[in-house]
């Protein structure tokens, strides 16, 4: 059986047109093009790189005149080509990751919280939970446990008021404005055939319950002071993980029967239902669902995972349903690779390909967790977005940490893609080799270096202040290189093993 950690070996980068999708908007509507207006001021810079730079300002790029008959620029942003509309960037808020900084002293939460999510600070506005247990808790957990209860008169969210609730109470203090989506691993384990939350399918008789409880999980979260603005119908709802962890493989006529009965539940708190959060090689199963009316009425929106296929696979569905939303709901590494602590330029990489085929959204897995990837009730080895010591309480931010923050500091809530290519109009993602064995010199996920260490991946967005934004990430040595918007030109020197982001006006 594949596990998490193989697969994250495979994880590759493809490309493709990110199709026109604004958050928020009614159905079929259009992102609005921008005037390809020509930069007014010279470009403030931030840097991650091997050096030891962590968000460090750069140098200041200035802009001239493009000469006529001048030679392609490297990478070319065109600002009356837009795209998707940003919701942001964060991480899962695990049961384990917030018993993790449950153990942190109260000012010490406090100051780490505010780093990740303050918008002054690293700026991260989107978090999942998992409803119920996922193979990242202390134990296996419903919020119904024991006999069958089709009436669900025991369910409670007590489980959670420990250290759950006052995490996302906290995270909604650094910012108010954070986006949390809900996504369950199993029922509880007296609705499935195997009785057990740990894999197999729920006994379709016990779908209409079911609906009623993640209904009740929505309406329990409001009332402790959380809102959860969507959910999805089941954490990879293809595997069941050969009944290590809690699972449960989901039917496409089964899906649609959980869509039918959960939709009309949910249309009071307005909270929203995404569908499949699993892989990208599941696309075609995502088109069929779409295609069905019934469940169209209340799913328009994909969730995908970076653990299989490549991020090209969504433009699938895009092309097929150009007002679908799209999200990207989980990804991350494990904490024994060897790139583990200095792997952004990997991850940079990863970002910009995902982003340049739709999504609006990326969110990783585990927020936090101990510096041997637990609590952990799973078969895998995955870290942490930080790491804190168990016994030390040490806060540490492995490369992925470095590299969400950077895209968030740089894409904020609102900003929208816009086109780029390099000089050979390729898009920003890897083109040719899109997946390269496991061996050592394709550790991890994201990029496959021994093909792409020479390109230099870039995506680019305007803010809602304005402001255009351009990051660049340079897995390769130093270079120089030119970077074209609207008839000016600058040039800019990359460092090393390296993120930077450009902002300019």
């Amino acid at each position: 059986m594949t596990t998490r950690r193989e697969v994250l070996k495979y994880a590759g980068l493809g490309i493709g047109a990110a199709a026109a999708s604004a958050l928020g908007v009614p159905a079929n509507a259009k992102v609005e093009g921008h005037e390809a207006q020509a930069p007014a001021k010279p470009a403030q810079t931030e840097i991650t790189d091997k050096s030891g730079k962590r968000l460090a300002p750069g140098a200041e790029i200035s802009w001239t005149k493009t000469m006529k008959k001048a030679a392609p620029a490297d990478v070319t942003v065109d600002p009356a080509k837009p795209a998707q509309k940003i919701l942001g960037f964060g991480a899962a808020f695990t049961d384990a990751s917030c018993f993790t900084l449950s153990r942190l002293s109260d000012n010490d939460r406090a100051n780490l919280l505010h780093t990740m999510f303050g918008q002054d600070q690293h700026a991260l506005s989107v978090g999942r939970i998992p409803i119920g247990a996922s193979d990242y808790s202390t134990a296996a957990y419903s919020y119904d446990d024991g006999a069958a209860d089709p009436e669900l008169k025991r369910f409670s969210i007590d489980h959670d008021r420990d250290y759950i609730l006052p995490t996302l109470r906290a995270a909604l203090g650094a910012n108010p404005d954070l986006f949390l989506y809900g996504s369950p691993w199993s029922p509880p384990g007296w609705m499935k055939y195997s009785n057990s939350m740990l894999g197999g399918n729920i006994r379709p008789e016990n779908i209409p319950s079911y609906a009623r409880y993640l209904q009740k999980f929505v309406e329990a979260y409001a009332a402790a002071g959380v809102t959860v603005r969507a959910v999805t119908t089941q954490n990879e709802l293809d595997a069941d993980q050969g009944g290590r962890m809690p699972a449960c493989p989901w039917p496409e006529e089964d899906e649609e029967r959980l869509v039918v009965a959960l939709g009309p539940l949910l249309e009071a708190s307005g909270t929203k239902i995404w569908t499949l959060d699993h892989n990208y090689n599941l696309w075609g199963r995502a088109l069929d669902q779409l295609s069905r009316p019934r469940f169209k009425q209340y799913v328009n929106t994909v969730a995908w995972h970076g653990y299989l296929g490549s991020p090209e696979m969504m433009g699938n569905v895009k092309q097929k349903f150009p007002d679908v939303e799209m999200h990207w709901t989980e990804g991350g590494d494990d904490y024994k690779f060897p790139d583990y602590w200095t792997n952004w330029c990997k991850w940079g990489a990863t970002f910009s390909g995902i982003l340049a085929n739709g999504p609006q959204s990326i969110t990783t897995w585990n927020l936090a967790l101990d510096e041997r990837g637990r609590p952990n009730i799973g078969p895998f080895d995955c870290g942490g977005l930080v790491q804190i010591h168990s016994v030390t309480k040490e806060i540490t931010q492995p490369g992925l940490y470095w590299a969400l923050v950077q895209f968030a500091r740089a894409i904020r809530r609102g900003a929208v893609i816009v086109a780029s290519h390099d000089s050979n109009g390729d898009a920003p993602a890897v083109n040719g080799v899109l997946v390269v064995q496991p061996g050592p010199l394709a550790i991890g996920a994201g990029i496959p270096y021994s093909a792409a260490t020479s390109r230099v991946f870039h995506i680019a967005a305007k803010n809602p202040d304005g402001s255009m934004v351009l990051v660049l990430t340079n897995p390769g040595e130093a270079k120089e290189v030119t970077v074209a918007c609207a008839g000016q030109t600058a040039k800019i020197g990359l460092t090393a093993d390296s993120i930077t982001a450009l902002r300019w006006s």
